[in-house]
């Protein structure tokens, strides 16, 4: 059976997003370096592909400047989020985001503070509609 494409962002794709949000605009060479700083060096042929993978999932555009390209996010953080969520309730949860907050608090992944949290929010949209 052939590999799905995966239009969400894999560890490696969501970790170079998070530089190129944080930064607006990145270099390879950025890259590199702030993957280095972050405990995880990745050669420079390496990022130039993880790059290209994101340009054709429309995550990232590129832009010459000087000797290289510049590479900017197309993707706002939020929506990707978005994308990311969407993408584990359709295929873990049935399409289903009660499923999900049922696994969550079923499995003891919430605590006191996020069911506090999270009646604001339902009270919060509740309130707006």
């Amino acid at each position: 059976m052939a590999r799905r494409k995966n239009r969400t962002l894999t560890e490696l794709e969501l970790e170079i997003m998070r530089i190129v949000w944080a930064t607006e605009k990145a270099t390879v060479g950025d890259l590199s370096e702030a993957l280095e700083d972050a405990g995880r060096p990745l050669a420079l042929p390496s990022i130039r592909t993880m790059l290209g993978i994101l340009q054709k999932k429309g995550y990232v555009k590129r832009r010459r400047g000087g000797r290289g390209y510049s590479y900017r996010a197309s993707v706002p953080a939020g929506q990707a989020k978005k994308r990311i969520l969407k993408d584990l309730i359709d295929r873990a949860f049935d399409g289903s985001a009660s499923n999900l907050v049922a696994a969550l608090v079923s499995e003891g992944m919430v605590d006191a503070d996020d069911l506090a949290k999270a009646r604001r929010l339902i009270r919060d949209e509740e309130g707006r509609v």
